[in-house]
C-alpha cells in the first residue's frame, strides 16, 4: 500500500507517516520511482504509535519498544522504558498541580469574585 493509503487507513497524516519513518518507528520498501510501499501490518504499527504518542510517550521512548502480543512478550529493557515514562509523566503532572495551586492561591488572595 501507499502512503496516502496508509494515512487514509489509520487517520494519520503523510506528514505524520513520513515522521514515523524519520524515527525508526516504521518501515518501507522504496519502488523503483522511490516511491514507499508499505505492508498491511503497516497498519497496525502506526495505530500502535499513534496510541504511544497519544498516551504521552515520546516518539525516542517509542522506538525502543516493539508491539507485543502478550505480556509475556514485553522484555526487561521495555518495562524499564514503560516505568521511566510513567515517571516522568508523574513529574510533568506533579509540576502542573502545584503551578495550579500557586494560582488557586493567588486567586484567594486577590478575591476569587468569578461565583459572584
Amino acid at each position: 500500500m501507499r502512503i496516502g493509503e496508509l494515512a487514509e487507513a489509520t487517520g494519520a497524516t503523510v506528514r505524520a507517516i513520513r515522521y514515523y519513518e524519520e524515527q525508526g518507528l516504521l518501515g518501507s520498501e522504496r519502488t523503483a520511482s522511490g516511491q514507499r510501499v508499505y505492508t498491511r501490518d503497516a497498519v497496525d504499527q502506526v495505530r500502535w504509535i499513534r496510541m504511544l504518542l497519544e498516551n504521552g510517550l515520546p516518539s525516542r521512548a517509542i522506538a525502543k519498544l516493539r508491539r507485543c502480543e502478550s505480556a509475556d512478550e514485553v522484555t526487561p529493557e521495555q518495562r524499564a522504558v514503560i516505568y521511566a515514562e510513567h515517571a516522568r509523566l508523574e513529574a510533568e503532572f506533579a509540576a502542573v498541580a502545584a503551578k495550579r495551586d500557586r494560582f488557586e492561591a493567588m486567586l484567594a488572595y486577590i478575591g476569587d469574585d468569578r461565583e459572584s
